[in-house]
């Protein structure tokens, strides 16, 4: 399978990274290791249905599994979440979740791209995290690339 490009993945980091401080400055705790898919799950449903959007997650889950094998026991819910089971959370280190969740979140938003375009995968980014500063992450590029 097609690893996520480059430049996706970095985009995938930032918003990782962004989204973590967020959490942090609001004292929000996050029951959801995939936070991001969360935030955007509401939106993307109103775009293409809740069945689009478990499809279109379930695509970057089956894409991100080809880079982290761990990924293999994760599912997406019927409501569209990711889920991981205790066990597997004990077992796998937060590194390696961590690609996990770059990978995820990566194909996504490549998957986004392919099929809604890059100016409406950078308005749903906007609209998500409207204090994400775009022009500093250069992420316009990123998210096409």
């Amino acid at each position: 399978m097609k690893r996520a490009s480059p430049k996706m993945r970095a985009f995938a980091q930032r918003l990782i990274a962004f989204e973590s401080k967020l959490l942090k400055v609001s004292g929000v705790n996050s029951s959801s290791l995939f936070p991001i898919v969360e935030r955007l799950r509401p939106q993307l449903a109103t775009l293409m249905g809740n069945a689009g959007f478990r499809a279109l997650l379930l695509r970057a889950l089956a894409l991100a599994k080809s880079e982290v094998p761990w990924l293999a026991e994760a599912e997406v819910t019927p409501t569209g979440s990711l889920k991981l089971s205790d066990e597997l959370i004990e077992r796998v280190t937060p590194k390696k979740i961590l690609d996990g969740k770059v990978a995820v979140i990566a194909h996504l938003f490549g998957l986004m791209v392919a099929f809604i375009g890059e100016k409406l995968t950078v308005q749903l980014v906007r609209d998500v995290w409207p204090k994400m500063s775009l022009e500093d992450l250069n992420a316009s590029k990123e998210i096409s690339s």
